[in-house]
């Protein structure tokens, strides 16, 4: 359980520091849509990824930093907005997490779970492009629980 919640917050996720400038979700999502960001969280997870206009995410995830480096794609309206807030639904998830978003500079941002500041990730954004290397014998489009699941 709680690698499926540190892969949700990878991708969207804030120990606020003091000159952020909080977001709401129609800010938040301006910020991220189409743009691609590397991040890196709290206990290790690192990667980098796309989050798309309509609520998908694309990119790479390695969990806790270790072992194998996996390409994931989630779903439209993965991500969305609801009310001011950006929350996350991902299968296999017994809740939809939502999170707390603070711009920390013109190009960079941090998220935690709402509720648990402890669980955040900093985002910075990169080029247009994510260059992924893939190994041949993975699936390409490897959905999100099975990764999770084969790093168990």
């Amino acid at each position: 359980m709680y690698a499926r919640i540190a892969a949700a917050l990878a991708f969207v996720v804030s120990v606020v520091p003091a000159n952020a400038e909080s977001m709401n979700a129609e800010q938040a999502r301006h910020f991220v849509a189409g743009k691609v960001f590397s991040y890196t969280c709290f206990e290790g997870t690192r990667g980098a990824g796309r989050i798309n206009p309509d609520g998908s995410v694309a990119g790479t995830i390695q969990l806790r930093g270790a072992g194998p480096v996996r390409y994931v794609r989630l779903p439209a309206n993965t991500l969305r907005v609801n009310g001011a807030s950006v929350c996350a639904s991902v299968k296999g998830l017994p809740f939809d997490p939502c999170f707390t978003l603070s711009r920390t500079s013109h190009a960079s941002f941090r998220g935690s779970i709402y509720g648990l500041s402890f669980a955040y990730c900093v985002f910075n954004q990169r080029g247009r492009r994510i260059d992924i290397a893939r190994n041949p014998r993975q699936s390409q489009d490897m959905p999100l629980r099975a990764a999770i699941d084969g790093l168990r």
